[in-house]
């Protein structure tokens, strides 16, 4: 299992992910697309990514809007495996 992260560990991640913020024991951010097909390819995008890392998101689509919740279940929390997925995150939705 992987361990939390510590607070200080959070924010300072936090600060390099200038589009995140924590709610509570997760991660979040939220995307607007220009389109819905838009929208649904970046979850596709994602989907593929947190597949190969065996470490998933809670995603929520509405539209052309998408908001991904990071957190490791099994630990309580925020772990590095967050932190490395909401990066991820934050590379497919510029590119």
């Amino acid at each position: 299992m992987a361990d939390l992260l510590p607070d200080t560990e959070v924010d300072a991640a936090l600060a390099a992910l200038p589009h995140w913020h924590r709610a509570g024991d997760t991660l979040v951010r939220t995307i607007k697309s220009p389109t819905f097909p838009d929208a649904v390819a970046l979850v596709d995008r994602v989907a593929v990514a947190a597949e190969t890392r065996n470490h998933h998101p809670d995603i929520d689509i509405r539209w052309r809007t998408v908001t991904f919740t990071c957190a490791t279940h099994s630990a309580g929390g925020i772990t590095a495996l967050d932190v490395e997925l909401a990066r991820e995150i934050d590379r497919l939705a510029a590119g």
